[in-house]
């Protein structure tokens, strides 16, 4: 049954929120002052009519927007847009009791995101003549729609989905579900493809030759090269990485150097030695060398393999120490922070908790946190704040464009004793 709705104001995700009698009701792509005729399912409903738009209602980029899963907030008007994620950012401090100024939203868009996850699967059998469906979900479903183009995607990008489809023609034979990561790099494209399992030399061939077809860069499965024509090189600051295969990366050229700009700000000048912890292949740690000594720790071996390659061929920085170490089993204890004058962290969706505990017992001066999450960002600040830290101030910085995510940039300093 269809029911009119009221909404007044945006949550988390992006979803319009109507209050009602029995509790908020939850209307993904309605927005703040508009009347909706949806239908509803228990917290949840789906817009039938926009009666009443919203004037923050702009049109959205995509003719794929509400179908594909990948944005949420196409239709917001940037003021909205903005407030929308710097209140993100507000209301979990606000949640954690923490009182810290939030900065305005740091657009890094730039030309777009540099890397780009398909998925594809084998429809029907072989019976039926039908090959690989390559593309993204379908919002709230595990369907795939096929994305001939995605407006999100840098330049450099805009022929991924004709390479993932090739790709998975190529891979036809596995019933499995795969993923084909493709990400933009100074030399080409580099493919990495994750679902399919070992493969042979027939398998090997015709991914090579396809390889030789598209102009790879590089192609690889699980993280194993089965070719590389050229190293598919990123620049860091002074150096050129080039990243273990399918390894991480910001989601975008300017997001990088709207971060990086922001740690390398709130490092003191001064400092001598600076830990990288959560390093991956270097976007900080070859930074940070070109004023400082950094001792880069991180779980995976590839990454810090590449960024050790990159700073032993990159003139001009300061020496590079690094650690492969499980910082969430094995955080730096306090005697060994006690050695930084700051700390650099940029740990995954879960945060940092038992390494920050440690950084909350130890003399450290500096901390710059970077987060992907507000949540475990919020939580972690606490712990700081009350090993007698200040939360100077946090940097919303915006690199994945129309969808509910948020990086930050926070930087806490503990007074002289």
């Amino acid at each position: 049954m269809n029911e009119i709705l009221s909404v007044a104001r945006l949550g988390q995700r992006g979803d319009g929120i109507a209050p009602t009698p029995g509790g908020d009701v939850f209307v993904p792509y309605a927005l703040p002052g508009e009347t909706v005729r949806a239908v509803r399912d228990g917290d949840r409903a789906q817009i039938v009519e926009i009666i009443t738009p919203a004037d923050s209602r702009i049109a959205p980029i995509c003719p794929l927007f509400t179908i594909c899963g990948g944005c949420v907030a196409q239709q917001m008007e940037p003021a909205l847009y903005d407030g929308w994620k710097r209140q993100q950012v507000v209301t979990a401090l606000s949640r954690a009791g923490i009182a810290a100024p939030v900065a305005g939203i740091v657009d890094g868009h730039g030309a777009g995101r540099r890397r780009v996850t398909f998925h594809a699967r084998r429809e029907g059998d072989d019976r039926q003549g039908l090959g690989m469906l390559v593309g993204f979900m379908v919002a709230r479903s595990h369907d795939l729609i096929a994305v001939p183009a995605c407006p999100v995607l840098s330049p450099a990008l805009a022929r991924a989905p004709a390479v993932a489809q090739l790709v998975a023609n190529r891979l036809g034979g596995s019933n499995k579900p795969l993923d084909i990561q493709i990400t933009a790099s100074d030399a080409g494209l580099d493919v990495d493809i994750r679902g399919h399992g070992p493969a042979g030399e027939k398998l090997r061939l015709s991914l090579t030759e396809a390889a030789e077809r598209l102009d790879l860069a590089r192609l690889s499965m699980h993280g194993e090269i089965v070719v590389e024509r050229r190293p598919p090189q990123q620049r860091m600051g002074k150096a050129m990485v080039a990243p273990a295969p399918g390894g991480f990366l910001q989601a975008t050229v300017a997001g990088e150097e709207a971060i990086s700009a922001l740690v390398l700000a709130a490092v003191p000048a001064k400092a001598k030695r600076v830990a990288d912890l959560f390093a991956g292949c270097g976007p900080f740690s070859l930074r940070l060398a070109e004023r400082a000594q950094v001792h880069a720790v991180e779980s995976d071996k590839a990454a810090l393999l590449a960024l050790s390659r990159a700073a032993g061929v990159t003139q001009g920085l300061k020496p590079i120490a690094t650690e492969i170490r499980d910082l969430f089993r094995r955080p730096l204890l306090e005697h060994e922070l006690d050695a930084f004058d700051a700390v650099v962290l940029d740990p995954p969706r879960a945060g940092a908790e038992a390494q920050v505990r440690r950084l909350a017992a130890a003399k450290t001066r500096t901390v710059v946190y970077v987060s992907c999450d507000v949540g475990s960002f919020a939580r972690d600040a606490a712990i700081l704040i009350a090993g007698g830290y200040a939360l100077e101030g946090v940097t919303p910085v915006d690199q994945f464009r129309y969808s509910a995510h948020i990086e930050l940039v926070g930087v806490f300093r503990r007074a002289k004793n």
